[in-house]
């Protein structure tokens, strides 16, 4: 080892010493220095980013907040595609016009689906997120009991982000939990998917919004999205569904959909009867109804929850001309918080309709008991576990 190495070393050794706030923290930060070094980061890289960090109080207090409160899908789309986020995405459609068409023709994503992630992600960049990525994610390696495996291998992609001279270390914004820039990426998304759309040599989802729209375009292009082709369709169900279809495991053409008597909620027809659908009624038979496309599943591979996927779509939709959702949510079938919902599988258990082991989750099981007792009280046999359920199992009715 030449002496250079040795001083930086030195350097390294101390390099956390002016914080006393938390003395494991240094010490993690000097045990992390092999990994480091290891997967290429420089001695330099390193003193220069961690001098004197400490951890991210914020990230702890995220991380270690437990919250039972569930909130309802009304509410969350209520939010994420209000009129004001729907007005600014059209503003974004015009300034971007045409950086958006390259990246439509040069991707094959369609450009509204492009504007409604960055919407949903960081208002259009108005907020990117208040923490240093690679200080969240220190701490996260440190601290989280859980997954440590995985922030430290985040670590390690964002110190090479940097080193590599993607973006300056104080710019490295982003979320406690490590996702970054307008489009909100993980570091290893950002390796995976990150384009450079000005072709500077940089990948700049932070500051270069051509560059973090492109990398959106990319990420779902990677990902099997169908150029040209909607996410989905809210339906309306005729009398007498059978909504055992709508577990979400039933594929079908929208032609057959059509001929269990599906129909789109605005009258119109389907403009691909032999594109595929999933059935998919996120509050049961007291919400709206929708066929899924592929393109909905690719936009969850974005963020794996069906409230994220629904508005990404809808907000699409509405940024390019749409209108609201034609049905109404019963907003009294509140849904259940996982307590709530032990509590309801074994009142189910209790009453006959076996649905296996209380333990807060919903599945197939948990289902197919909520369904049977509903048949057996006259109810729509939807499936749907909701406060109103729970109140009429605690009644004994």
């Amino acid at each position: 080892m030449g002496l250079c190495a040795i001083l930086w070393m030195m350097a390294l050794i101390g390099l956390t010493a002016p914080s006393q706030a938390d003395p494991g923290f240094d010490k993690f930060v000097r045990g992390f220095w092999p990994k480091a070094q290891a997967a290429g980061i420089s001695a330099q890289t390193y003193n220069a980013v961690f001098t004197g960090m400490k951890p991210d109080d914020d990230t702890i207090r995220l991380m270690n907040k437990q919250s039972e409160f569930v909130k309802p899908i009304w509410e969350y789309l209520d939010s994420a595609v209000s009129d004001t986020r729907v007005e600014k995405g059209r503003e974004m459609l015009r300034e971007y016009g045409p950086v958006l068409k390259q990246i439509e023709a040069r991707y094959g994503v369609d450009r509204e689906a492009v504007l409604a992630i960055w919407g949903m992600e960081t208002n259009y960049g108005g907020f990117m997120g208040r923490h240093n990525v690679i200080q969240a994610l220190a701490t996260l390696a440190y601290a989280a009991p859980r997954r440590k495996s995985f922030w430290q291998k985040e670590l390690l992609t964002a110190l090479a982000i940097v080193q590599a001279g993607h973006v300056r270390f104080n710019d490295m914004e982003g979320s406690w939990a490590g996702a970054m820039g307008h489009t909100q990426f993980m570091p290893s998304s950002w390796k995976a998917y990150a384009a450079d759309y000005n072709g500077d040599g940089r990948r700049d989802i932070w500051t270069s919004i051509p560059d973090a729209l492109a990398s959106t375009a990319n990420y779902l292009k990677k990902h099997g999205w169908q150029t040209g082709k909607t996410w989905g369709y809210e339906v309306k169900l005729p009398a007498g569904f059978d909504y055992h279809l709508a577990d979400g495991d039933k594929t079908l053409t929208l032609g057959e959909w059509s001929r269990y008597g599906v129909r789109r909620s605005n009258g119109r027809g389907f403009p691909r009867p032999s594109d595929k659908g999933i059935l998919v009624l996120p509050a049961g038979a007291s919400g709206p109804a929708f066929l899924m496309l592929r393109n909905f599943y690719v936009i969850k591979r974005y963020n794996n929850a069906t409230a994220y996927a629904l508005a990404v779509g809808h907000l699409a939709d509405r940024i390019i001309g749409g209108g609201p959702l034609a049905g109404d949510w019963s907003r009294e079938h509140l849904p259940l918080t996982r307590s709530e919902t032990a509590e309801l599988q074994s009142l189910l258990n209790r009453h006959g309709f076996s649905v296996g082991a209380a333990d807060g989750k919903i599945g197939p099981a948990t289902r197919r008991g909520i369904r049977a007792y509903q048949k057996s009280r006259g109810m729509i046999p939807d499936g749907y576990a909701s406060v109103v359920l729970l109140a009429r199992l605690k009644l004994g009715s």
